[in-house]
């Protein structure tokens, strides 16, 4: 999952981030706008956190703005205005929900993946694809019905993988939809964490390679497409889950 937060003041857009990103939940900021809009352009994002008092075009114009592409972005209005007819306002506006300042980071947490389970989508909450069953809500992975244990990164990696249905995802967009913004783009974390996960789901592989072009999920092992599912690289147990440019668990 990718959340944008739109937020002027640092300390608390980067308290939001980190706070999401312990939780698995991959974030970019911006601090007008005039940046919000550009990324919203840019980038897909599950959920739009919205300060209504920023510079640049308001929260307000950027969840007009949301509405009007018709992207269904579920927005979440985050401001110190708690008057009901403030939050009517929002509503009015095409806010899917409202949060007031103060709040506590697990609230947003909660509310922010419920507006991501209520988002259209044209594929199950649940995933099961060869032998691998991933339940994004629950944050739980099993193969074959046995549970597997994942770091938080290897979770969202195998998420994106397991959606995708089989087909091939690059290592370029692995980077970009489990990581986020401020991810390295020369770095060897993707072939790292895949290399791990492989291990954490055991034999015989089910991350497969294809040869210059990125992974899949498969359990063919090695066919006539030249799809392998030998490892990458031999990975650190210790740092599969290292966000680039960050260091400890992501």
């Amino acid at each position: 999952m990718r959340v944008l937060i739109v937020e002027d003041e640092p300390a608390l857009a980067g308290a939001v981030r980190d706070g999401l990103r312990l939780a698995a939940i991959a974030a970019d900021t911006a601090g007008d706008g005039h940046v919000a809009l550009e990324m919203l352009d840019i980038n897909a994002y599950d959920v739009a956190v919205l300060d209504r008092d920023i510079p640049g075009p308001s929260g307000d114009a950027i969840a007009q703005a949301i509405v009007a592409s018709g992207s269904g972005l579920p927005i979440l209005m985050l401001t110190a205005a708690d008057r009901l007819d403030d939050k009517a306002s929002g509503f009015e506006l095409g806010a899917d929900d409202y949060l007031t300042k103060p709040f506590e980071m697990r609230e947003l947490i909660l509310r922010i993946r419920a507006l991501a389970r209520r988002a259209p989508r044209s594929t199950p909450p649940v995933h099961e694809l060869a032998g691998i069953r991933l339940d994004p809500f629950r944050r739980e992975v099993y193969r074959d019905g046995r549970y597997v244990a994942l770091t938080r990164k290897q979770f969202a990696v195998l998420q994106v993988l397991v959606e995708a249905g089989g087909g091939v995802i690059s290592a370029e967009e692995l980077l970009e939809r489990a990581w986020d913004e401020n991810a390295d783009p020369f770095t060897n974390a993707v072939r790292i964490t895949v290399s791990s996960l492989r291990k954490r789901l055991g034999e015989p592989w089910v991350i497969l390679t294809v040869p210059g072009v990125g992974y899949r999920i498969g359990t063919e092992g090695i066919d006539a497409e030249g799809i392998s599912g030998e490892s990458d690289e031999t990975a650190d147990e210790t740092t599969d889950a290292t966000t680039p440019g960050r260091t400890g668990n992501a």
